[in-house]
């Protein structure tokens, strides 16, 4: 039943990571490294709709970060079109929806952090033309449009240029999301939107409290707006101890959110970071958790997108109905990505 139901329903993953991977490649071994790596966990795991974000990672910031953000667009797009029989890169709703009905996998582009923005909002349209569809404005640090959750304790709120940049952002049609952002930061972006929110990948802070989590009220606010909070499933992000990085906790996180910003306010948001990393490791690269967390923990059988029927499996022994796990598989994200990507304000 749990295998049926998972093939049969639209799941959508709101972070992975893996343009990471394939730039790590030449440029003439993208489409096929994707084709040959991922293409088949992203079909084993059952994914319809896969959003691709684009992070820099510090070895390229700040002189090199919008250069290698246009690199990795252009990745996204070079590997779309390398494997047009399987993956279409989706910049509306409408979009989605067709390639989903021809059976390929929806691909829609992010920015985390947006680095190489700095203050320039007004390449915010340029980025807008080149297809990226979501985009937050922190990780864990500071940056010049806002701080990152890792910075709480400045009690900060946007800088002005991060304030038009979220005006810029929801004129266009493009998701803002709130995942790594201060606390504070997002109370401010509370106060302004005029669109729907997203959390890509984050978890309960509730049930671990850590900076990287949203507080109940968060919850209950990003949900207000029409938003979703996709649930994170990095072990050190659901639980204190690695005697419980299970399943069961993760489905604790999304039980949880559930019952605070309502069923249809909740997703999925992996975050597979061993996966990533074991492609980006040496020789192509040096790669290091922050705050000494344990970069390769996983969640049992979920390393990769591959394990996602594990997490249909689960919902289903904790009592979720078919309707509902088919609202967190996918179907809430493609209701809020039909009414959302690519349309002004």
């Amino acid at each position: 039943m749990s295998a049926d139901l998972h093939r049969d329903a639209v799941v959508a993953d709101t972070h992975n990571d893996l343009l990471m991977a394939v730039t790590a490649r030449p440029p003439h071994r993208w489409a096929s490294f994707f084709r040959e790596r991922w293409l088949p966990q992203l079909h084993d795991g059952g994914v319809n709709l896969q959003v691709l974000p684009v992070f820099i990672d510090d070895r390229h910031r700040p002189e090199g970060a919008l250069r290698e953000t246009l690199r990795m667009i252009e990745c996204a797009h070079t590997l779309a079109e390398g494997n047009p029989d399987h993956v279409h890169l989706c910049q509306t709703g409408d979009q989605i929806d067709h390639t989903l009905a021809d059976g390929k996998i929806a691909l829609v582009l992010a920015l985390e952090s947006a680095p190489g923005l700095d203050t320039n909002v007004e390449l915010i349209p340029t980025l807008h033309r080149l297809g990226v569809r979501i985009a937050s404005i922190a990780h864990w640090g500071r940056t010049p449009l806002a701080d990152g959750s890792g910075q709480d304790a400045t009690a900060s709120r946007l800088t002005t240029a991060g304030v038009e940049t979220l005006h810029q952002m929801q004129r266009l049609g493009i998701l803002f999301d709130v995942s790594h952002l201060s606390a504070t930061g997002v109370d401010h972006v509370l106060e302004l939107t005029t669109r729907p929110l997203i959390a890509t990948h984050s978890s309960a802070r509730a049930l671990r409290d850590h900076h990287r989590n949203l507080t109940d009220d968060h919850l209950r606010a990003i949900a207000a707006t029409g938003g979703l909070i996709c649930v994170n499933f990095f072990p050190p992000f659901l639980a204190d101890t690695p005697d419980d990085y299970t399943l069961d906790r993760l489905v604790d996180h999304i039980t949880h959110i559930a019952g605070i910003a309502g069923i249809d306010h909740v997703g999925l948001g992996p975050d597979f970071v061993r996966e990533v990393l074991h492609d980006t490791t040496p020789p192509c690269c040096e790669q290091a958790a922050p705050e000494g967390l344990d970069a390769t923990a996983t969640l049992p059988g979920l390393a990769g997108p591959a394990g996602l029927p594990l997490v249909t499996e689960t919902l289903l022994k904790h009592g979720f109905s078919d309707e509902e796990i088919v609202k967190i598989l996918g179907d809430n994200v493609l209701r809020l990505f039909r009414s959302e990507l690519g349309r002004p304000a």
